[in-house]
């Protein structure tokens, strides 16, 4: 988005963070494709058979930024932020909807590619993605939001810095780190080991 594109799209956050409930329904149709194209990529890694398709996700996520009033996004990257955290919960929670309704026998399940492991790849339950998370957020809360905003945000090392006001550096320090840290937790998790 360039340009006067970008200088609405920063008018509307701001009018939505002072409680204009309709300035986020005129950001939708700005945002709509980024935010297909970052629902569709999380949905990559998920089962054929997978039940959500990228416009329901988006949908979904959308239906739970609208109570939401957001004074601290001011720009499309912290709403990109804010948005990857509303897909992440509605994949987890449909994830948590279907092992419930099949007792565990059809879970959902997300590949993770290099953007999580550089060493191979890693066929996990997004669930477990969802206790790994967590569990590195008890460790440093940092470190989890930089793998939201690169992973299910989608977002670059230089957005990534630009949302929570590190360096660039420190963006990818971290995300080497973390990546490493959840591919051995979750790697041990996929093997039955503690």
């Amino acid at each position: 988005m360039t340009g006067s594109g970008e200088h609405e799209v920063t008018r509307l956050l701001r009018a939505w963070g002072s409680g204009d409930e309709g300035a986020l329904e005129d950001l939708f149709p700005l945002l709509y494709d980024e935010l297909r194209a970052l629902a569709a990529a999380q949905l990559r890694g998920e089962r054929v058979d997978h039940t959500l398709q990228p416009t329901a996700l988006v949908h979904e996520a959308f239906l739970r930024l609208l109570p939401r009033k957001s004074a601290s996004v001011e720009d499309r990257v912290q709403f990109m932020a804010v948005a990857s955290q509303a897909i992440r919960r509605v994949l987890v929670d449909h994830g948590r909807a279907r092992s419930a309704a099949k007792r565990g026998g059809d879970r959902v399940r997300v590949t993770l590619t290099g953007e999580i492991s550089s060493e191979s790849e890693l066929d996990i339950d997004i669930l477990d993605l969802d206790r790994g998370l967590k569990r590195l957020g008890r460790a440093d809360p940092l470190d989890q939001k930089v793998v939201e905003l690169r992973f299910f945000g989608g977002l670059s090392d230089a957005e990534v810095a630009g949302a929570l006001g590190i360096s660039e550096r420190t963006v990818r320090r971290r995300w080497v780190y973390s990546r490493a840290w959840l591919f051995r937790e979750l790697q041990s998790g996929a093997s039955g080991s503690p």
